[in-house]
């Protein structure tokens, strides 16, 4: 691909030579790894939720004032997303990736020293609760800056393999801060973990996150952030790139907004509220529960790979088609063998897994080529984040609120049905940009397509129109 080339028209630049494969790596990694400390974060906070709230908020409310500070994370996310996302696009990608990761892996793990509620009183809620500010905020932009550095890393033929391995890193947080938090809860009982052990899993946050940062302070920024530096096409200023992406590029904030529904609906409800559902609703243990989890997590962490090169060979939009439908047709059979045995419902999470991975994997490659370079990390973060915050951290909340109203087990399975349809309706429009360059003031598969065959389909030549 290093001497092929595409018009210009509509300020696409020409496609430059790909990186080395062992530099790629080392991109990938740097961005997975801010994405792993985010949701080993979020593992780590949900599955010691109960010993949070009896050690700064004593009393019959405890559990829900836990939650109340979790859900704290997510409404911050937005507001990160409208300062981190326009500094990306102005400063460069990797500036504020390692802002971020350093935020981040600090506020979780000064979270596991603050002292309790018996040692300083309200200062001790109040430091938790500025403490999960800090940490949504950075998390507002972490997101939709890995994406964006990786897919401006990654080769525009095989963006969705490589792309697929940070959202290894997000299962790998998740399952890693599940496992560890089990394994001190398994050694010290429950009394100790109550007690102390609770901090154990927040204090490794910091190392974690220096790994990631160093990784990334080793690293030049993304190939195609450089050249629109090197040619003086990077927004002048932050809040030019807020209101450019707001002005020109509404319709694509309006389709990823929809994917992202359909997908954080699913992601949570099936990651996140799957342990309290399958405890609560269908009468497993929570070790019962929890190493159902992990098996479905780790399967679809084998499977990542293999979903993100299916895009890059049939196109992203078949494989969000894919996804949807079988979502749409399946999820509500599948949770009705959530109650018939442990083997089923082990089977009926794998099989909903399986289907949801043909989003999860392809994701990275297909939200950042909704917009163009100069406004890529803006655009993501601030589409991204809005919709996590309404529909992700209250996904568990409605699911759990359904079920109370209806009586109805099924009900998780029904909202994420009418989130797919919602994700329908922004896929409907979406430009296929499998293959397609990253580079330039274009809009990636509207401008222009390079030259060859489309992923799944007819051949277009370099300036055909999507």
């Amino acid at each position: 691909m290093a001497s092929q080339s595409t018009a210009s028209a509509g300020g696409n630049a020409p496609f430059a030579a790909e990186v080395p494969v062992s530099l790629l790596r080392r991109a990938v990694a740097a961005a997975a790894i801010g994405n792993a400390t985010e949701w080993y974060d979020y593992g780590v906070y949900s599955y010691v939720a109960i010993e949070i709230g009896k050690n700064f908020f004593p009393g019959s409310y405890s559990t829900a004032a836990s939650l109340l500070v979790f859900a704290v994370s997510f409404v911050l996310r937005p507001l990160g997303g409208m300062v981190w996302g326009p500094l990306g696009d102005r400063l460069g990608r990797n500036k504020i990736m390692s802002t971020t990761i350093l935020l981040m892996s600090s506020a979780t793990f000064l979270v596991g020293v603050i002292p309790n509620h018996n040692s300083i009183g309200i200062w001790a809620p109040i430091i938790l609760v500025l403490l999960r500010v800090v940490q949504g905020f950075s998390t507002g932009g972490e997101y939709g800056g890995a994406a964006t550095f990786m897919a401006e890393y990654a080769p525009d033929a095989k963006r969705g393999f490589w792309g697929s391995f940070l959202e290894f890193g997000t299962l790998s947080g998740f399952t890693a801060g599940l496992v560890i938090t089990l394994v001190i809860n398994t050694i010290i009982g429950n009394a100790a973990m109550t007690s102390w052990g609770w901090r154990i899993p927040f204090l490794v946050g910091l190392p974690l996150g220096a790994v990631g940062l160093y990784l990334r302070l080793r690293m030049e920024d993304s190939p195609v952030f450089r050249e629109l530096e090197s040619t003086g096409e990077t927004e002048q200023q932050a809040s030019s790139a807020l209101m450019d992406v707001v002005r020109s590029y509404w319709p694509a904030l309006l389709r990823l907004f929809c994917l992202v529904v359909a997908l954080n609906v699913a992601d949570y409800t099936l990651l996140t509220y799957m342990p309290t559902y399958l405890q609560t609703s269908i009468g497993l243990s929570s070790t019962s529960a929890d190493v159902l989890i992990i098996i479905g997590q780790v399967t679809m962490m084998l499977l990542l790979p293999v979903a993100g090169s299916l895009s890059d060979r049939i196109g992203r939009k078949k494989c969000w088609w894919l996804s949807l439908t079988g979502l749409f047709v399946l999820s509500a059979p599948l949770f009705m063998l959530l109650d018939q045995s442990y083997g089923l419902a082990i089977f009926g999470f794998a099989i909903m897994g399986l289907i949801f991975v043909l989003q999860l994997g392809t994701i990275s490659a297909t939200f950042p080529a909704m917009f163009p370079a100069h406004v890529r990390y803006t655009g993501m973060a601030l589409a991204y984040n809005v919709a996590t915050a309404a529909f992700g951290g209250t996904a568990s909340y409605v699911d759990n609120a359904l079920i109370s109203a209806t009586g109805n087990k099924l009900m998780p399975a029904f909202y994420m049905m009418a989130a797919c349809v919602v994700g329908a309706v922004g896929l409907i429009t979406m430009p296929e940009t499998a293959g397609c360059s990253l580079r330039g003031r274009g809009v990636p598969g509207i401008i222009s397509r390079p030259a060859g065959r489309r992923p799944g389909g007819s051949q277009r030549s370099a300036t055909g129109l999507a």
